[in-house]
C-alpha cells in the first residue's frame, strides 16, 4: 500500500519540476516517486552487483571455512524443490 509523503520545493524547483513532470506526461506526484524509484533500484543494483564481486572474490576463502555451499540459497534442512500437492 502506498503512503503519502509531503515534501517542500523552492517555487523555482517546483516549477522545473512540473514542467519536466508534464513534458514526460506526468503528475508532479509521479514523476517524484519515478525519481525516488529509480535512485533507489540503482542503489540497490550498485550494491547487489558490489555484493556478488565480493562473493566472487573470496568464494574459495569461504568454502575453506564453511564447507561447499550445495544448494546456494537455500537455509540447510530445506528440499530442493517443494513437494507437490497430489490433490
Amino acid at each position: 500500500m502506498a503512503k503519502q509523503t509531503n515534501i517542500r520545493l523552492d517555487e523555482d524547483i517546483k516549477a522545473a519540476a512540473e514542467a519536466r513532470a508534464q513534458g514526460r506526461g506526468l503528475s508532479l506526484q509521479g514523476y517524484v516517486a519515478d525519481l525516488i524509484e529509480q535512485d533507489v533500484n540503482q542503489c540497490r543494483a550498485a550494491f547487489m552487483a558490489g555484493a556478488s564481486a565480493f562473493l566472487a572474490a573470496y568464494t574459495d576463502e569461504f568454502e575453506a571455512e564453511l564447507g561447499e555451499d550445495r544448494y546456494p540459497g537455500l537455509p540447510d534442512g530445506l528440499p530442493q524443490s517443494a513437494p507437490r500437492d497430489a490433490a
